[in-house]
This record gives structure tokens, sequence and C-alpha cells, in this order.
């Protein structure tokens, strides 16, 4: 595969598979505009990442437990025990507009007209 800026498919599978076009394209799917040199120089920057990270591919994890935060986490729940709510009064004078007895909010959907 041959890329319209002379990049052969052995470039973009040395550099797992990045080419110009993959930049293309990728800046096309986030509705980005870019000139033909930001895609040239986008297109080395990422393969340099992406050096990096296939380095991670050469660490032994075999003996590592997986885990899905590096440090130990301890929920402190506390004794779910009904108490007093509290009064309605203390709530809403904290509350930047009211209606009666009620919080006031901006309206965010349009009267659709019946629906």
């Amino acid at each position: 595969m041959t890329s319209g800026s002379g990049h052969s498919g052995a470039d973009a599978h040395e550099s797992g598979g990045l080419d110009l076009d993959a930049v293309r394209h990728v800046a096309k799917l986030a509705r980005l505009r870019l000139s033909e040199s930001d895609v040239e120089r986008y297109c080395g920057q990422l393969r340099s990442i992406l050096g990096h990270i296939s380095k991670l591919n050469e660490v032994d994890v075999g003996d590592v437990e997986p885990m899905a935060h590096p440090l130990p986490l301890n929920n402190r729940l506390a004794e779910d025990v009904p108490s007093e709510s509290m009064p309605l009064e203390h709530l809403l004078r904290n509350a930047p507009a009211t209606e009666g007895r009620y919080l006031a909010v901006p309206k965010v959907l349009a009267d659709a007209g019946g629906a």
C-alpha cells in the first residue's frame, strides 16, 4: 500500500500502521482541518508516541496481579440510619432563587407546542 506522500506500506507497518493517510483519516473523524505540513508533523509525533507505547509490550507482567487502581482504596461507609431532614426553610435560605416552597431553576427545554 502506498500513500499519496510516497510512504510505503512497510513504513506504516514499522510504525504500527500509522502513515499519513491514517493521520488524515483521524483528523477527518475529529473534524480537524490540517495542512499537509501539520499532517507530516503529527505523523512523526504520533509515530514517536506509539514507539514508546510499544515498548510496554516488552515488559514481563506475568506475575503482576491485575488492578483497577494503583493504591488500595477502602470506602468508608457510615451506617445508614434514618434521621431528621433539614428543615425546608434552612434549605431554601441557601438557594439562589425560589418559587414558593420550590427551588427555581432556568428553563432548559423550549415549549414544544403540545408534545
